[in-house]
């Protein structure tokens, strides 16, 4: 025997995920949805076990294959997945992340369903899309009651059934969406699949789709021209009566993170499909999917945050070098109390937009329609420099795919591509400032709730006000300060949230690190006076 293994962390298992997150149990009981802290204790219970997390591994090693044609040159277009990955989808619909605050709405459900979402994307991120779709079409679907009569139970189900059958049969179901084409991407409205009204009220759809997310998904929701203009339609992988529906996949992306996932090309060629809402109005329908997805992204960043710098802090609890763990050095200190204090702030703000949605009243909708969008834009930009940071406190081990980091470093940038990147967000914030006011002023009043604490606060508060004032007197202009504009109005959000409802060292450490004049968005640089241990101990 050459040597021992010693001074190396033991695997992190074994560990309640949701019991050992401050952020996460203390924003639940805030939001309205401690009823939900013995399924939440479950979940996090489940996802911290080894073989929970071995699942998600091989998910990740062994991604989706096509297979287009089965042995005889049938075409089939069916996709295989590791069990792996369909024991994790599975338990994440048992313990309903896709649909629990649809199908069982109370007070707090849709902070409730969001912390359950996270706790499951922690762990495995891939199988967070075709949950948070299914979960995004709900309102959608409403649109058409019809439609919704007939799939909305399916979609509430907590069974998970991967096999692709008679919707008439199939008691469960999970949806994906296919919008973009290669000539247009974010831009829907250069879409050219068109579609054709048939006699018996359904529609055949011809075209191509340049990203379909979750292909083996039992049913979609598709965009394509109508001769009244761009519309939404309902297309299921099923007929009814048990014949496949023309759903040709061409290829499966191959995609720099996201591995578990598939994520495909497709073409439809007389594809049947129902048309969901009206007769072009089909961004109206599908926006309401969009922006609980976008929702979706800020919990999915936020939850890889988690996982980030719990994985760093784990293991520099365990390490030793020059003399002391490496914890207790005070450049490493400040970094992980720099990591934890981005995570927390993720995490209160992923949970104040969830809490938002759990109300319709005219200040939630007003509220949320800016609030998420900006959110949305922030946190994803911020998950993958997180992700590198964390992963070097690893040394060489967080570079090696044995750990979960390399794959979250490629994971996190997903989150701030999907449901439109940064320019696209840009723009739509824009949008609500010069279209919709009362969305701005719902986030002022926001901010306003957090004045007279911090001096920075406040400054930052009246600089950012002064940057509306001046894109909303100039439109003409306004697009090229519009990343200074969300950036400032997501700085300010997440003091507001900290300052009114979390520990006062993270809210005095976040509003002296993000909005004081020695301010600095590099990991590691905090203020050595702030409660670095405090903050770091919380990790």
């Amino acid at each position: 025997m050459t040597h021992d293994v010693v001074n190396q962390a033991p695997p992190r298992t074994g560990l309640n995920e949701y019991l050992i997150n401050p952020a996460l149990t203390e924003a639940v009981r805030r939001y309205g949805a401690s009823w939900a802290v013995p399924s939440l204790t479950g979940v996090g219970e489940l996802v911290g076990r080894a073989d929970f997390q071995r699942d998600a591994e091989l998910a990740n090693i062994h991604p989706p294959v096509l297979a287009a044609h089965d042995r005889w040159g049938h075409r089939v277009d069916a996709i295989d997945f590791h069990p792996g990955y369909h024991r994790v989808i599975g338990a994440a619909v048992e313990h309903g992340a896709h649909t629990a605050c649809w199908s069982a709405p109370q007070p707090g459900a849709h902070v409730a369903r969001a912390a359950t979402f996270m706790l499951f994307a922690q762990i495995e991120p891939g199988h967070a899309c075709p949950v948070s779709m299914t979960h995004a079409v709900v309102p959608s679907l409403r649109f058409t009651p019809a439609l919704a009569d007939e799939w909305l139970p399916k979609v509430y189900s907590r069974a998970y059934d991967p096999a692709l059958q008679d919707p008439a049969v199939k008691t469960s179901a999970i949806f994906g969406m296919a919008m973009t084409e290669k000539q247009g991407g974010s831009d829907v409205r250069a879409n050219s699949t068109r579609a054709e009204p048939l006699r018996d009220g359904t529609w055949h759809l011809t075209g191509h789709k340049w990203f379909c997310s979750a292909p083996q998904s039992d049913a979609f929701l598709v965009l394509a021209q109508a001769p009244g203009g761009l519309s939404c339609f309902l297309v299921p992988r099923v007929l009814p009566g048990g014949d496949r529906n023309v759903f040709r996949i061409q290829r499966l992306k191959d995609k720099l993170g996201n591995r578990s996932n598939a994520s495909s090309e497709i073409e439809l060629d007389g594809t049947v499909g129902w048309l969901l809402g009206e007769e072009g109005r089909g961004v109206r329908t599908i926006i309401e999917m969009v922006a609980q997805t976008r929702l979706d992204c800020v919990l999915g960043s936020a939850a890889g945050m988690r996982q980030s710098v719990a994985e760093a802090a784990w293991h520099v609890r365990h390490r030793s070098a020059f003399g002391a763990v490496l914890i207790d050095q005070p450049a490493m200190t400040s970094v992980i109390a720099d990591l934890q204090l981005e995570a927390e702030a993720a995490t209160w703000t992923a949970l104040r937009l969830a809490a938002a949605y759990d109300h319709d009243d005219d200040e939630s909708v007003a509220f949320r329609r800016l609030a998420t969008a900006v959110g949305k834009y922030w946190v994803c930009k911020r998950g993958p420099n997180h992700a590198y940071e964390a992963l070097e406190c690893l040394g060489g081990n967080g570079y090696t795919e044995s750990f979960p980091l390399a794959r979250r470093y490629r994971e996190q940038p997903v989150m701030a591509v999907w449901e439109g990147s940064g320019n696209v967000i840009a723009l739509d914030v824009l949008r609500a400032v010069s279209r919709e006011p009362a969305s701005v002023e719902a986030v002022d009043r926001e901010l306003s709730s957090a004045l007279g604490v911090h001096a920075a606060y406040d400054d930052h508060v009246a600089a950012t006000r002064k940057l509306i004032a001046g894109v909303a007197a100039d439109p003409s202009t306004a697009a090229g300060s519009a990343r200074r504009v969300i950036e400032a109005l997501a700085l300010g959000l997440q003091g507001a949230v900290l300052i009114r409802q979390a520990p006062a060292a993270v809210a005095d450490a976040f509003v002296a690190a993000r909005l004081g004049p020695d301010r600095s968005l590099e990991y590691g640089a905090l203020d050595p006076r702030l409660a670095l241990s405090t903050i770091a101990g919380r990790a």
